[in-house]
């Protein structure tokens, strides 16, 4: 008889969707520990912009990966995974149940499917290589090489993606064998863990007004001072990390070039920008239950709903 996989619950939305509350309060009440999946929040220093979880909001529930990377630190979905899936192991280990909270699809992603980076390994310089031969023969004449290397992989990206055709020929220069070999063998592993899904849908207008509420909560809780400080640490704004929206945007208006006002103004856009984008990426993934959100529901109410969602049979509301 096949063993049963540990149960990992896992928490997803757009950004000012009240992932945090509703991933602390199921964990009290389902006796669980925190994994952060978000891409900004494991940075150091940036605790205003990202909007990290506080230590009131944690109410004594333990969080892993949140402020652990240093801002000028190389912090990859391969690691992300790596220290995920070792925080996974430490907390079942307790006995008790791992919750991943977070809206990084990549992150969610590469814990939830069966990816595989050990074999992808990568080189800057095969890679600078390839860019300045397209630069020089064009494009073109790199996806006809890949056409003729790795048909399938050809088959289905464009032709005007130069990022990943580069990456399917660095990988076919690296190991010998192309990328369309290491999709398939992925597809043959199985996750070890049983992942339950929940999503938080929100009305755009109600989200799109919560986002907005929350860069004017940012400033004035002193966001504008926190990417003065991380600048005058040091760290430079080329950094993915002060790439990240919330800091980027304060760039013209820390330089002089532009009001805080219309920074501010740009800041809620791309924030906007970047929920639908999550939203349009987890749309796509049919493994997700989703936990219709709104104003008036209380958290304990949302927990109830989540309880129903992914315990339908259960007996103790």
């Amino acid at each position: 008889m096949e063993a049963k996989k540990p149960k990992v619950l896992v928490v997803v939305g757009p950004t000012a969707s009240g992932k945090t509350a509703l991933g602390v309060a199921l964990a009290k009440k389902l006796d669980g520990e925190i994994i952060s999946a978000d891409s900004m929040q494991i940075y150091k220093y940036m605790n205003i912009g990202t909007a990290k979880v506080t230590l009131d909001e944690m109410q004594g529930i333990p969080h892993y990966l949140v402020d652990c990377v240093s801002p000028d630190e190389e912090f990859s979905v391969a690691k992300y995974k790596a220290a995920a899936l070792e925080a996974i192991e430490a907390i079942l280990s307790k006995g008790k149940l791992p919750i991943i909270i977070g809206g990084t699809g990549l992150y969610i992603n590469s814990l939830t499917l069966p990816w595989d980076f050990q074999k992808k390994d990568s080189d800057e310089i095969i890679r600078w290589r390839l860019t300045a031969e397209a630069e020089v023969l064009g494009k073109e004449a790199l996806y006809e090489r890949l056409k003729t290397i790795d048909p399938a992989t050809a088959q289905i990206v464009h032709p005007n993606n130069l990022n990943r055709i580069i990456r399917a020929l660095e990988i076919y220069e690296l190991t010998g064998k192309p990328k369309s070999h290491f999709d398939e063998e992925t597809k043959k592993q199985e996750v070890p863990y049983d992942y339950v899904m929940l999503g938080l849908d929100w009305d755009r207008e109600t989200l799109y007004d919560r986002i907005n509420r929350r860069v004017d909560l940012m400033i004035a809780e002193g966001l504008i001072d926190e990417t003065k400080m991380l600048v005058e640490r040091g760290y430079d704004w080329n950094l993915t990390a002060l790439k990240a929206i919330g800091y980027k945007e304060l760039k013209p208006y820390l330089e002089g070039t532009s009001t805080l006002a219309e920074a501010v103004t740009i800041l809620k856009r791309d924030s906007r920008h970047y929920a639908k984008r999550q939203m349009t990426w987890f749309r796509k993934d049919d493994r997700i239950q989703w936990l219709k959100m709104n104003e008036t529901r209380t958290v304990e109410t949302q927990v109830e709903e989540s309880l129903d969602l992914i315990m339908p049979h259960r007996t103790n509301k």
